[in-house]
């Protein structure tokens, strides 16, 4: 078997990460967008009920954030590269809170796969804040993924199935505005 057939017969290797942003469906209609995203699923993470509703999150009870799971091909674009975004396209200074949306279930938090990504998230919240990119500290919490609970499925896609909704116009639009100009290049094409 030559090296072009070895290569072209491996399998794609694909990562996971799970962040919390705030609203799952902010989350999930950014990084749906991006070349090398193979899956988003919201959900659940970092709390301590099993199997939790919208509506228990929804009352900052039960200590989950949500979240979105993303799967990515590390090939086309980095976990480096998907914090960045991350980082910029949310808050990561407001404690407990993004815009209107209050309560611990919308923290910030990368709940890491495993030990690299640790170290990598670990790594670029001290670069950013030794640079001062923002004007306060990041908040952002670096734990590791204990369980992850999909949303219900309702919430997947929530964003493109409701662009009309006042949220999603108000809230979640000049997000994906902003976050088209700054990543115009890692864009996946639109049909």
């Amino acid at each position: 078997m030559s090296q072009e057939e070895s290569r072209t017969n491996s399998p794609k290797r694909i990562e996971v990460t799970t962040l919390g942003g705030g609203c799952f469906w902010c989350t999930e209609a950014v990084f749906s967008q991006l070349k090398g995203v193979e899956e988003i699923k919201p959900g659940y993470s970092g709390g301590n009920v099993e199997n939790p509703s919208y509506e228990q999150v929804s009352t900052g009870k039960t200590g989950h954030a949500e979240v979105a799971q993303i799967t990515f091909d590390p090939a086309v674009i980095s976990f480096k590269e998907i914090l960045q975004i991350f980082f910029s396209t949310h808050d990561p200074t407001s404690l407990n809170r993004q815009g209107a949306d209050i309560g611990t279930q919308y923290r910030s938090a990368i709940f890491y796969h495993d030990d690299g990504q640790k170290a990598i998230a670990e790594q670029m919240i001290k670069e950013l804040s030794d640079e001062g990119a923002f004007d306060a500290p990041i908040v952002t919490q670096v734990e590791p993924l204990k369980a992850f609970y999909k949303a219900e499925d309702y919430h997947r896609e929530y964003y493109k199935r409701h662009p009309e909704q006042p949220y999603c116009r108000t809230v979640i639009a000049p997000k994906i505005a902003k976050f088209r100009q700054l990543y115009l290049s890692k864009l996946k094409l639109q049909i």
